[in-house]
């Protein structure tokens, strides 16, 4: 079974209703990408093993949406790269021959640029959920940096249409 999308960015109401999903084989599950800032270069390689484990466990109790997260970091806590903790997973389950199971959802403060979300894809995230720009999209609006004129809703919908065209272009004009 295979959920599709119409393209590969989502926003965080969009990430919230996959997270919810609970029917059939599609169950998601959230995996922090974070590690102990005091522990240095050895935490990090620690918590990208452990997010490594996670995954795999998570995909073996029945779980087909991987959502690895950096939100919740903090003064202790620094969120891993997302393209480091996303291909660490991502290899991590093509050597255990199970990347095939589950679809990788990166959300991430993190991407911001086509590139960003370029390369998020092309090292296997099935989706982006690029929440630090959505977010700064809705603060700008609340401080009334956009024309009266533009919606919050059509401000985000302008955002993620711009970064989706690239991955998914209009069909051309008959």
């Amino acid at each position: 079974h295979t959920l599709k999308l119409e393209h590969p960015i989502l926003t965080n109401y969009d990430l919230e209703k996959l997270r919810r999903v609970s029917r059939g084989d599609f169950l998601a599950t959230t995996m922090p990408m974070l590690f102990r800032v005091d522990g240095g270069e050895r935490e990090l390689e620690r918590a990208l093993d452990g997010l490594c484990r996670s995954a795999s466990l998570a995909m073996k109790s029945g779980y087909s949406l991987l959502i690895p997260s950096d939100r919740g970091f903090e003064h202790d806590y620094a969120p891993i790269p997302s393209l480091l903790a996303l291909t660490a997973v991502h290899n991590h389950l093509v050597r255990e021959k199970t990347r095939t199971q589950v679809a990788l959802i990166v959300e991430s403060g993190e991407p911001r640029e086509v590139m960003h979300f370029a390369l998020l894809l092309g090292y296997g995230a099935s989706a982006v959920n690029p929440y630090l720009s959505l977010e700064t999209l809705e603060d700008m609006h609340r401080q009334g940096h956009f024309p009266p004129a533009l919606t919050l809703r059509a401000a985000l919908s302008n955002y993620v249409k711009a970064i989706a065209y690239v991955f998914a272009p209009a069909a051309p004009a008959k």
